[in-house]
């Protein structure tokens, strides 16, 4: 397990080498959809109020209607998934545990701080499905997730291809399916997260994790969110039409696709650095990997004057 914890976004730490002000960066760095769900109003209440049970509760109901979670699976909405992956490795006592690189730090650096060991013939084992950052799909058999005592299925970026979903793995004990508002409805800052497991698991992680782990606006906007069917349609057909757009753009600019989600997209350079500092010097900020010296990730640009911007800086007419 790498011990390396590297991210996207970090404007501030571009700004502060390359010079601007946020406004005149593109922050391409991340897979967070440029074009977020729109916030809706918020009464008072939910800023001077805590978080009540019934507001918990249609949220609840919101993420299992939209997610199609089987019945008998317990929820647990937290604040983001990131709290989710600090403490699932606590959920039981310390082992071995699979994670196949390269793949999303945060699990590995989750499991090593739990004192948890790297062992291919584990106990425990995380997939993030669709991987980040090259977009592999896992398609586990049930003997294999059932071979293990604690399975993680991290499902951040799957909102993007709702069919490829393996919620129907979190009916069985050990299974946890993790999904979050920050990517696909672009609300990174709302941080609200879910877990699906069985009951007796959510009951545990929610004892670890305490009350009152969900603000009163992340309830409110996140059932919003995810009632809203409509607007996840339409943003499900813009993204499948944007990120071929952008390979596009790559390729016509010399680079190869590796692979990626609708979400982000993985490209093959001659040199990632000389790109990164190319793409940074033209305010757009993208995302190279501490693991390889040719890959570059980029995020899908949202207005026409990003598209526009980066085109020039790839200088494609």
């Amino acid at each position: 397990m790498s011990k390396v914890r590297d991210h996207g976004g970090g404007l501030d730490g571009a700004i502060a080498a390359y010079g601007g002000d946020r406004d005149s960066w593109i922050d391409l760095s991340t897979g967070i959809n440029p074009l977020p769900y729109p916030i809706p109003d918020i009464p008072a209440r939910y800023w001077t109020d805590l978080p009540d049970a019934d507001a918990q509760n249609r949220l609840i109901d919101a993420a299992r209607r939209f997610w199609q979670v089987p019945d008998g699976v317990g929820i647990l909405p937290t604040a983001g998934v990131s709290q989710l992956i600090a403490a699932l490795p606590r959920v039981m006592p310390a082992g071995a545990v699979r994670i196949d690189a390269p793949t999303y730090n945060e699990h590995a650096a989750a499991f090593r701080h739990a004192g948890w060991r790297s062992d291919p013939n584990a106990n425990a084992r995380v997939i993030v499905h669709p991987n980040n950052p090259d977009g592999v799909m896992h398609t586990p058999s049930l003997d294999e997730v059932n071979a293990h005592d604690l399975f993680i299925i991290d499902e951040s970026f799957c909102d993007t291809c709702p069919e490829h979903t393996l919620m129907s793995y979190a009916a069985h004990e050990g299974v946890i399916v993790l999904k979050g508002l920050g990517k696909f409805w672009g609300l990174a800052g709302l941080r609200l997260g879910f877990a699906m497991a069985h009951p007796a698991m959510i009951e545990q992680l929610s004892e670890m994790i305490g009350p009152w782990a969900v603000s009163g606006p992340a309830q409110l906007v996140g059932a919003s969110a995810l009632s809203d069917l409509v607007w996840a349609k339409q943003t499900r057909k813009r993204l499948a039409q944007d990120a071929p757009r952008l390979d596009q753009m790559m390729i016509d600019a010399g680079n190869s696709v590796i692979g990626g989600t609708n979400l982000f997209r993985l490209y093959q350079t001659p040199d990632a650095t000389r790109t990164n500092r190319y793409l940074a010097q033209n305010r757009i900020w993208s995302r190279c990997f501490p693991y390889s010296k040719t890959w570059v990730r980029l995020g899908i640009p949202g207005q026409d004057q990003d598209w526009q911007r980066l085109s020039n800086a790839l200088d494609i007419s």
